[in-house]
Protein backbone atom coordinates (compact mmCIF):
# COMPACT_ATOMS: atom_id res chain seq x y z
CA UNK A 1 0.00 0.00 0.00
CA UNK A 2 1.64 3.63 -1.46
CA UNK A 3 0.84 6.26 1.07
CA UNK A 4 1.47 10.18 0.01
CA UNK A 5 5.53 10.18 1.45
CA UNK A 6 6.33 7.52 -0.60
CA UNK A 7 4.33 9.18 -4.31
CA UNK A 8 5.97 12.74 -3.10
CA UNK A 9 9.47 10.98 -2.72
CA UNK A 10 9.35 9.44 -5.74
CA UNK A 11 7.50 12.63 -8.07
CA UNK A 12 11.24 14.60 -6.18
CA UNK A 13 13.63 11.94 -7.22
CA UNK A 14 11.86 12.01 -11.34
CA UNK A 15 11.92 15.73 -11.26
CA UNK A 16 14.66 16.56 -9.20
CA UNK A 17 16.85 13.49 -8.99
CA UNK A 18 17.28 12.25 -12.69
CA UNK A 19 15.20 9.05 -11.58
CA UNK A 20 14.18 7.56 -14.90
CA UNK A 21 13.24 3.85 -16.46
CA UNK A 22 16.48 3.51 -18.81
CA UNK A 23 15.05 1.03 -20.61
CA UNK A 24 12.22 -0.85 -21.58
CA UNK A 25 13.91 -4.14 -23.98
CA UNK A 26 11.78 -6.63 -25.70
CA UNK A 27 13.82 -9.19 -26.31
CA UNK A 28 13.10 -12.14 -29.25
CA UNK A 29 14.13 -15.46 -30.19
CA UNK A 30 14.94 -15.37 -33.82
CA UNK A 31 15.69 -19.34 -33.79
CA UNK A 32 12.65 -20.11 -35.91
CA UNK A 33 13.83 -17.74 -38.47
CA UNK A 34 16.83 -19.90 -39.38
CA UNK A 35 16.57 -21.01 -43.15
CA UNK A 36 19.12 -22.40 -45.25
CA UNK A 37 18.50 -19.41 -47.52
CA UNK A 38 19.55 -16.46 -46.23
CA UNK A 39 17.14 -13.88 -47.64
CA UNK A 40 14.58 -16.35 -46.62
CA UNK A 41 16.18 -16.14 -43.17
CA UNK A 42 16.34 -12.26 -43.22
CA UNK A 43 13.01 -11.98 -44.57
CA UNK A 44 11.82 -13.92 -41.11
CA UNK A 45 13.81 -12.37 -39.36
CA UNK A 46 12.01 -8.15 -40.14
CA UNK A 47 8.42 -9.86 -40.36
CA UNK A 48 9.18 -11.32 -36.61
CA UNK A 49 10.73 -8.29 -35.36
CA UNK A 50 8.05 -5.65 -36.80
CA UNK A 51 5.35 -8.29 -35.64
CA UNK A 52 6.60 -8.53 -31.99
CA UNK A 53 7.54 -5.21 -31.41
CA UNK A 54 5.01 -3.31 -33.31
CA UNK A 55 3.63 -1.51 -30.49
CA UNK A 56 7.07 -1.44 -28.40
CA UNK A 57 7.26 2.31 -28.92
CA UNK A 58 4.07 3.32 -28.17
CA UNK A 59 3.92 1.43 -24.95
CA UNK A 60 6.53 2.79 -23.34
CA UNK A 61 5.18 6.02 -24.34
CA UNK A 62 1.46 5.91 -22.92
CA UNK A 63 2.92 3.98 -19.41
CA UNK A 64 5.30 7.34 -19.41
CA UNK A 65 2.59 9.45 -19.82
CA UNK A 66 0.27 7.63 -17.63
CA UNK A 67 2.38 7.37 -14.80
CA UNK A 68 4.65 10.26 -15.43
CA UNK A 69 7.69 8.35 -14.98
CA UNK A 70 10.18 9.01 -17.98
CA UNK A 71 11.42 5.98 -20.04
CA UNK A 72 14.60 7.47 -21.81
CA UNK A 73 14.78 4.15 -24.33
CA UNK A 74 12.63 1.29 -26.13
CA UNK A 75 14.91 -0.94 -27.22
CA UNK A 76 14.93 -4.94 -29.11
CA UNK A 77 17.44 -7.61 -28.37
CA UNK A 78 18.02 -11.01 -30.67
CA UNK A 79 19.51 -13.97 -30.55
CA UNK A 80 23.11 -13.84 -31.27
CA UNK A 81 23.20 -13.85 -35.06
CA UNK A 82 26.27 -15.54 -35.17
CA UNK A 83 23.35 -19.26 -34.76
CA UNK A 84 20.58 -17.79 -37.52
CA UNK A 85 23.89 -16.79 -40.37
CA UNK A 86 25.22 -19.87 -39.23
CA UNK A 87 22.74 -21.66 -40.76
CA UNK A 88 22.83 -20.29 -44.09
CA UNK A 89 24.49 -22.24 -46.88
CA UNK A 90 26.13 -21.16 -49.96
CA UNK A 91 23.78 -23.19 -53.09
CA UNK A 92 27.03 -23.66 -54.73
CA UNK A 93 27.24 -19.89 -55.42
CA UNK A 94 30.81 -18.85 -55.82
CA UNK A 95 29.84 -14.89 -54.71
CA UNK A 96 31.60 -15.07 -50.95
CA UNK A 97 29.51 -11.88 -50.34
CA UNK A 98 25.56 -14.24 -51.19
CA UNK A 99 25.95 -15.15 -47.39
CA UNK A 100 27.71 -12.82 -45.65
CA UNK A 101 26.26 -11.72 -42.33
CA UNK A 102 26.05 -8.13 -42.98
CA UNK A 103 22.96 -9.16 -44.77
CA UNK A 104 21.13 -9.82 -40.84
CA UNK A 105 23.21 -6.12 -39.96
CA UNK A 106 21.05 -4.40 -42.10
CA UNK A 107 18.03 -6.12 -42.05
CA UNK A 108 17.78 -5.30 -38.07
CA UNK A 109 18.60 -1.79 -38.42
CA UNK A 110 15.85 -1.87 -41.27
CA UNK A 111 13.82 -3.94 -38.26
CA UNK A 112 14.57 -1.01 -35.64
CA UNK A 113 13.47 2.13 -37.34
CA UNK A 114 10.52 0.56 -38.78
CA UNK A 115 9.47 0.05 -35.25
CA UNK A 116 10.95 3.06 -33.72
CA UNK A 117 13.69 1.92 -31.11
CA UNK A 118 16.53 3.88 -29.88
CA UNK A 119 18.84 0.30 -30.97
CA UNK A 120 18.81 -2.98 -31.54
CA UNK A 121 20.89 -5.71 -29.69
CA UNK A 122 22.24 -9.08 -30.76
CA UNK A 123 24.40 -8.87 -33.97
CA UNK A 124 26.50 -11.06 -31.14
CA UNK A 125 28.53 -14.25 -31.65
CA UNK A 126 29.29 -16.89 -28.35
CA UNK A 127 32.61 -18.28 -28.47
CA UNK A 128 34.04 -18.59 -25.06
CA UNK A 129 35.08 -22.24 -25.72
CA UNK A 130 35.51 -21.79 -29.46
CA UNK A 131 34.01 -21.28 -32.82
CA UNK A 132 30.90 -22.77 -34.66
CA UNK A 133 29.55 -22.33 -37.70
CA UNK A 134 29.34 -18.53 -38.54
CA UNK A 135 31.04 -17.33 -35.57
CA UNK A 136 34.23 -16.03 -37.61
CA UNK A 137 32.49 -14.91 -40.62
CA UNK A 138 29.95 -12.64 -38.06
CA UNK A 139 32.91 -11.60 -36.10
CA UNK A 140 34.61 -10.58 -38.99
CA UNK A 141 31.92 -8.33 -40.31
CA UNK A 142 31.56 -6.45 -37.31
CA UNK A 143 33.44 -3.40 -38.02
CA UNK A 144 31.12 -3.21 -41.50
CA UNK A 145 28.45 -3.70 -39.87
CA UNK A 146 28.52 -0.69 -37.39
CA UNK A 147 29.63 1.19 -40.01
CA UNK A 148 26.94 0.88 -42.56
CA UNK A 149 24.01 1.03 -40.22
CA UNK A 150 22.67 3.18 -37.20
CA UNK A 151 20.92 0.92 -34.89
CA UNK A 152 22.50 -2.12 -34.66
CA UNK A 153 25.05 -3.05 -31.77
CA UNK A 154 27.51 -6.06 -31.37
CA UNK A 155 28.80 -8.03 -28.34
CA UNK A 156 30.87 -11.22 -28.45
CA UNK A 157 31.53 -12.85 -25.34
CA UNK A 158 35.24 -14.26 -25.45
CA UNK A 159 35.26 -16.15 -21.99
CA UNK A 160 33.17 -17.70 -18.73
CA UNK A 161 34.04 -18.96 -15.77
CA UNK A 162 33.46 -22.46 -16.98
CA UNK A 163 35.15 -22.25 -20.16
CA UNK A 164 38.08 -20.28 -19.62
CA UNK A 165 39.08 -17.20 -22.20
CA UNK A 166 39.16 -18.27 -26.08
CA UNK A 167 42.17 -16.31 -27.05
CA UNK A 168 41.97 -16.18 -30.46
CA UNK A 169 38.83 -14.79 -30.36
CA UNK A 170 40.30 -12.37 -27.87
CA UNK A 171 42.67 -11.41 -30.99
CA UNK A 172 40.44 -10.88 -33.79
CA UNK A 173 37.81 -8.65 -31.32
CA UNK A 174 41.48 -6.34 -31.08
CA UNK A 175 41.07 -5.83 -34.65
CA UNK A 176 37.43 -5.64 -34.79
CA UNK A 177 37.66 -2.40 -32.38
CA UNK A 178 40.06 -0.67 -34.10
CA UNK A 179 38.69 -1.41 -37.45
CA UNK A 180 35.22 -0.23 -36.22
CA UNK A 181 37.03 2.90 -35.18
CA UNK A 182 39.00 3.16 -38.45
CA UNK A 183 35.54 2.58 -40.66
CA UNK A 184 33.50 5.80 -38.39
CA UNK A 185 36.18 8.17 -37.90
CA UNK A 186 34.60 10.52 -39.78
CA UNK A 187 31.59 10.04 -36.86
CA UNK A 188 33.62 10.33 -34.10
CA UNK A 189 34.38 6.44 -34.04
CA UNK A 190 31.22 5.86 -33.04
CA UNK A 191 31.44 2.37 -35.01
CA UNK A 192 34.04 1.29 -31.41
CA UNK A 193 31.43 2.05 -29.11
CA UNK A 194 28.42 0.37 -30.24
CA UNK A 195 30.88 -2.57 -29.42
CA UNK A 196 31.14 -4.87 -26.38
CA UNK A 197 33.39 -7.63 -25.57
CA UNK A 198 31.85 -9.64 -22.65
CA UNK A 199 33.16 -12.20 -20.34
CA UNK A 200 30.55 -13.96 -18.75
CA UNK A 201 27.87 -12.61 -20.62
CA UNK A 202 24.11 -12.30 -18.98
CA UNK A 203 21.78 -13.28 -21.53
CA UNK A 204 19.07 -11.16 -20.31
CA UNK A 205 20.78 -7.55 -20.27
CA UNK A 206 18.67 -4.90 -21.34
CA UNK A 207 21.78 -2.44 -21.89
CA UNK A 208 23.09 -1.40 -24.98
CA UNK A 209 25.57 -2.06 -26.41
CA UNK A 210 25.46 -5.81 -24.77
CA UNK A 211 22.09 -6.89 -25.28
CA UNK A 212 21.38 -9.73 -26.62
CA UNK A 213 18.34 -12.64 -26.29
CA UNK A 214 20.10 -15.70 -24.52
CA UNK A 215 19.11 -19.40 -26.00
CA UNK A 216 17.40 -20.28 -22.91
CA UNK A 217 15.20 -17.16 -22.90
CA UNK A 218 11.32 -17.45 -23.88
CA UNK A 219 10.07 -16.81 -27.38
CA UNK A 220 9.83 -12.87 -26.35
CA UNK A 221 10.24 -10.93 -22.94
CA UNK A 222 10.12 -8.09 -21.44
CA UNK A 223 12.92 -6.66 -19.10
CA UNK A 224 13.60 -3.35 -17.92
CA UNK A 225 16.36 -1.31 -16.91
CA UNK A 226 16.05 1.05 -14.25
CA UNK A 227 18.59 4.09 -13.11
CA UNK A 228 19.35 6.46 -10.62
CA UNK A 229 22.63 7.60 -9.55
CA UNK A 230 21.40 11.35 -8.82
CA UNK A 231 18.82 9.47 -6.24
CA UNK A 232 21.61 7.80 -4.46
CA UNK A 233 23.78 10.99 -4.21
CA UNK A 234 21.19 13.07 -3.11
CA UNK A 235 19.83 10.51 -0.47
CA UNK A 236 23.73 10.30 0.62
CA UNK A 237 24.18 14.24 1.05
CA UNK A 238 21.31 14.10 3.99
CA UNK A 239 24.13 12.16 6.12
CA UNK A 240 26.24 13.82 8.38
CA UNK A 241 30.39 13.15 7.80
CA UNK A 242 30.28 11.72 11.05
CA UNK A 243 27.89 8.54 9.99
CA UNK A 244 29.50 5.56 9.38
CA UNK A 245 29.63 3.25 6.73
CA UNK A 246 27.14 1.05 7.57
CA UNK A 247 24.85 3.49 7.95
CA UNK A 248 25.66 4.78 4.32
CA UNK A 249 25.21 0.90 3.09
CA UNK A 250 21.90 1.02 4.67
CA UNK A 251 20.75 3.83 2.91
CA UNK A 252 22.17 3.09 -0.30
CA UNK A 253 20.60 -0.27 0.03
CA UNK A 254 17.34 1.74 1.11
CA UNK A 255 16.88 3.97 -1.73
CA UNK A 256 17.74 1.02 -3.94
CA UNK A 257 14.78 -0.92 -2.81
CA UNK A 258 12.47 2.56 -4.08
CA UNK A 259 14.25 2.59 -7.55
CA UNK A 260 13.79 -1.19 -8.22
CA UNK A 261 9.71 -1.18 -7.11
CA UNK A 262 9.22 1.48 -9.83
CA UNK A 263 10.89 -0.30 -12.20
CA UNK A 264 8.94 -3.42 -11.47
CA UNK A 265 6.17 -1.28 -12.09
CA UNK A 266 7.14 -0.58 -15.01
CA UNK A 267 7.91 -3.83 -16.01
CA UNK A 268 4.65 -5.66 -14.81
CA UNK A 269 2.95 -3.26 -16.68
CA UNK A 270 4.50 -2.93 -20.58
CA UNK A 271 4.41 -6.88 -20.00
CA UNK A 272 0.44 -6.91 -19.63
CA UNK A 273 0.03 -4.57 -22.04
CA UNK A 274 2.34 -6.03 -25.06
CA UNK A 275 0.82 -9.50 -23.99
CA UNK A 276 4.64 -10.68 -23.38
CA UNK A 277 6.08 -12.47 -20.30
CA UNK A 278 8.21 -9.96 -17.79
CA UNK A 279 11.74 -10.98 -17.34
CA UNK A 280 13.66 -8.68 -15.36
CA UNK A 281 14.19 -5.52 -13.52
CA UNK A 282 17.76 -4.64 -13.79
CA UNK A 283 18.87 -2.24 -11.16
CA UNK A 284 21.69 -0.93 -12.85
CA UNK A 285 23.13 2.75 -11.83
CA UNK A 286 23.36 3.75 -15.47
CA UNK A 287 25.34 7.50 -15.35
CA UNK A 288 24.86 10.15 -18.06
CA UNK A 289 26.91 12.94 -18.72
CA UNK A 290 24.07 15.54 -16.87
CA UNK A 291 25.16 17.21 -14.12
CA UNK A 292 24.47 15.19 -10.70
CA UNK A 293 23.37 11.83 -12.94
CA UNK A 294 27.14 10.49 -11.92
CA UNK A 295 28.37 7.33 -10.09
CA UNK A 296 31.62 8.81 -9.36
CA UNK A 297 29.48 11.73 -7.29
CA UNK A 298 27.83 9.05 -5.36
CA UNK A 299 31.75 8.20 -4.32
CA UNK A 300 32.86 10.88 -3.79
CA UNK A 301 29.79 11.86 -1.39
CA UNK A 302 31.07 8.99 0.53
CA UNK A 303 34.04 11.01 0.97
CA UNK A 304 36.47 10.83 -1.42
CA UNK A 305 37.94 14.01 -2.96
CA UNK A 306 37.40 12.52 -6.52
CA UNK A 307 36.55 9.87 -8.36
CA UNK A 308 40.18 8.22 -8.54
CA UNK A 309 41.57 8.53 -4.90
CA UNK A 310 42.90 5.81 -3.12
CA UNK A 311 39.65 4.33 -1.13
CA UNK A 312 37.82 4.63 -4.70
CA UNK A 313 37.27 0.61 -5.41
CA UNK A 314 36.42 0.43 -1.44
CA UNK A 315 33.47 2.70 -1.95
CA UNK A 316 32.42 1.00 -5.46
CA UNK A 317 32.44 -2.64 -3.82
CA UNK A 318 30.41 -0.79 -1.10
CA UNK A 319 27.99 0.89 -3.62
CA UNK A 320 27.59 -2.44 -5.69
CA UNK A 321 26.44 -4.31 -2.63
CA UNK A 322 24.35 -2.25 -1.44
CA UNK A 323 22.36 -1.87 -4.66
CA UNK A 324 22.30 -5.71 -5.65
CA UNK A 325 20.63 -5.85 -1.54
CA UNK A 326 18.20 -3.37 -1.86
CA UNK A 327 17.55 -4.69 -5.67
CA UNK A 328 16.39 -8.41 -5.08
CA UNK A 329 13.96 -7.99 -1.54
CA UNK A 330 11.97 -5.52 -4.15
CA UNK A 331 11.51 -7.34 -7.14
CA UNK A 332 11.55 -11.47 -6.99
CA UNK A 333 13.08 -11.36 -10.98
CA UNK A 334 16.13 -9.02 -10.50
CA UNK A 335 18.91 -9.89 -13.16
CA UNK A 336 20.89 -8.49 -16.12
CA UNK A 337 23.73 -6.46 -14.93
CA UNK A 338 22.35 -5.21 -12.12
CA UNK A 339 24.68 -2.96 -9.91
CA UNK A 340 27.03 0.33 -11.00
CA UNK A 341 28.21 1.11 -14.23
CA UNK A 342 31.74 3.25 -14.58
CA UNK A 343 31.40 4.32 -18.47
CA UNK A 344 33.84 7.21 -18.21
CA UNK A 345 32.22 8.98 -21.04
CA UNK A 346 28.84 8.55 -20.29
CA UNK A 347 29.97 10.31 -16.02
CA UNK A 348 30.69 14.00 -15.66
CA UNK A 349 32.37 12.94 -12.60
CA UNK A 350 34.24 10.34 -14.57
CA UNK A 351 35.14 12.98 -17.21
CA UNK A 352 36.35 15.46 -14.78
CA UNK A 353 38.26 12.98 -12.70
CA UNK A 354 40.24 11.23 -16.11
CA UNK A 355 41.08 15.06 -17.37
CA UNK A 356 42.28 16.09 -13.95
CA UNK A 357 44.61 12.91 -14.01
CA UNK A 358 43.08 11.15 -11.00
CA UNK A 359 41.42 8.38 -12.67
CA UNK A 360 43.73 6.98 -14.97
CA UNK A 361 42.92 3.32 -17.47
CA UNK A 362 45.17 1.17 -14.52
CA UNK A 363 42.59 2.45 -11.64
CA UNK A 364 39.43 1.55 -13.75
CA UNK A 365 41.01 -1.63 -14.06
CA UNK A 366 40.87 -2.18 -10.26
CA UNK A 367 37.63 -0.83 -10.10
CA UNK A 368 35.85 -3.38 -12.72
CA UNK A 369 37.00 -6.35 -10.30
CA UNK A 370 34.10 -5.03 -8.11
CA UNK A 371 31.60 -3.01 -9.97
CA UNK A 372 29.28 -4.75 -12.26
CA UNK A 373 30.61 -4.45 -15.53
CA UNK A 374 34.00 -3.61 -16.68
CA UNK A 375 36.14 -0.99 -18.99
CA UNK A 376 32.97 1.00 -20.23
CA UNK A 377 33.18 3.95 -22.86
CA UNK A 378 37.25 4.79 -22.41
CA UNK A 379 38.79 6.64 -25.40
CA UNK A 380 41.82 5.41 -26.11
CA UNK A 381 44.76 7.13 -28.24
CA UNK A 382 44.21 6.47 -32.49
CA UNK A 383 47.56 4.75 -32.53
CA UNK A 384 47.20 2.07 -30.14
CA UNK A 385 47.72 -1.52 -31.88
CA UNK A 386 45.41 -4.20 -31.92
CA UNK A 387 47.82 -6.36 -29.61
CA UNK A 388 47.24 -3.92 -26.69
CA UNK A 389 43.50 -3.61 -27.48
CA UNK A 390 43.78 -7.41 -26.89
CA UNK A 391 45.41 -7.25 -23.98
CA UNK A 392 43.05 -5.09 -22.49
CA UNK A 393 40.36 -7.43 -23.30
CA UNK A 394 42.59 -10.23 -21.99
CA UNK A 395 43.00 -8.62 -18.40
CA UNK A 396 39.61 -7.85 -18.06
CA UNK A 397 37.58 -11.36 -19.16
CA UNK A 398 40.05 -13.02 -16.68
CA UNK A 399 39.21 -10.77 -13.77
CA UNK A 400 35.45 -12.05 -14.81
CA UNK A 401 36.59 -15.47 -15.15
CA UNK A 402 38.12 -15.68 -11.86
CA UNK A 403 35.81 -13.80 -9.73
CA UNK A 404 33.27 -15.26 -11.42
CA UNK A 405 31.02 -12.67 -12.21
CA UNK A 406 30.33 -10.24 -15.71
CA UNK A 407 33.26 -7.83 -17.30
CA UNK A 408 33.20 -6.30 -20.34
CA UNK A 409 35.68 -3.77 -22.44
CA UNK A 410 34.11 -1.03 -24.41
CA UNK A 411 36.79 1.20 -25.75
CA UNK A 412 36.80 3.79 -28.58
CA UNK A 413 40.29 4.17 -30.41
CA UNK A 414 40.26 7.90 -31.18
CA UNK A 415 41.82 7.47 -34.88
CA UNK A 416 44.16 10.81 -35.58
CA UNK A 417 44.56 11.99 -32.13
CA UNK A 418 46.40 11.43 -28.99
CA UNK A 419 46.07 11.26 -25.24
CA UNK A 420 45.01 14.37 -23.79
CA UNK A 421 42.96 15.31 -26.47
CA UNK A 422 38.96 14.76 -26.53
CA UNK A 423 36.16 13.30 -28.71
CA UNK A 424 32.52 14.03 -28.08
CA UNK A 425 30.04 11.58 -29.23
CA UNK A 426 26.93 13.77 -27.77
CA UNK A 427 23.51 12.46 -26.40
CA UNK A 428 23.95 9.52 -23.95
CA UNK A 429 27.14 8.46 -24.98
CA UNK A 430 28.92 11.63 -24.26
CA UNK A 431 32.71 12.49 -24.74
CA UNK A 432 35.29 13.33 -22.62
CA UNK A 433 39.82 12.84 -22.89
CA UNK A 434 41.87 10.47 -24.55
CA UNK A 435 43.25 8.79 -21.86
CA UNK A 436 46.80 7.15 -21.79
CA UNK A 437 47.48 2.88 -22.26
CA UNK A 438 51.26 1.02 -21.18
CA UNK A 439 52.20 0.67 -24.69
CA UNK A 440 54.66 -2.06 -24.20
CA UNK A 441 53.56 -4.85 -26.61
CA UNK A 442 51.84 -8.12 -25.48
CA UNK A 443 51.64 -8.80 -29.11
CA UNK A 444 53.85 -12.15 -28.37
CA UNK A 445 51.75 -13.51 -25.69
CA UNK A 446 48.57 -12.60 -28.01
CA UNK A 447 49.41 -14.39 -30.98
CA UNK A 448 50.38 -17.16 -29.13
CA UNK A 449 46.73 -18.16 -29.63
CA UNK A 450 44.78 -21.12 -27.80
CA UNK A 451 42.35 -20.87 -24.83
CA UNK A 452 42.97 -20.50 -21.19
CA UNK A 453 41.97 -23.04 -19.08
CA UNK A 454 39.05 -22.43 -16.69
CA UNK A 455 40.35 -21.80 -13.28
CA UNK A 456 39.72 -23.99 -10.50
CA UNK A 457 36.61 -22.39 -9.16
CA UNK A 458 34.67 -23.82 -12.11
CA UNK A 459 34.89 -27.18 -10.65
CA UNK A 460 31.58 -26.48 -8.35
CA UNK A 461 29.76 -29.75 -9.54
Amino acid sequence: MLNTRDILETINMIDNEDLDVRTITMGISLIDCIDPDINKATSKVYDKICRYAENLVKTGEDISKEYGIPIVNKRISVTPIAMIAGACQSHGLNDASYNSPIKFAKILDKAAKEVGVNFIGGYSALVQKGFSSGDRELIMSIPEALATTDFVCSSVNVGSTKAGINMDAVKMMGKAIKDAAILTKDRECIGAAKLVVFCNAPEDNPFMAGAFHGVGEPDRVINVGVSGPGVVRAALSKLSDTDDISKVAELIKRTAFKITRMGQLVAQEASRRLDTPFGIVDLSLAPTPAVGDSVAYILEEMGLEQCGAHGTTATLALLNDAVKKGGVMASSHVGGLSGAFIPVSEDAGMIAAARSGALSLTKLEAMTSVCSVGLDMIIVPGDVSNEILSGIIADEAAIGMVNSKTTAVRLIPAIGKKAGEELNFGGLLGGGPIMEVNTKSPAKFINRGGRIPAPMQSLKN
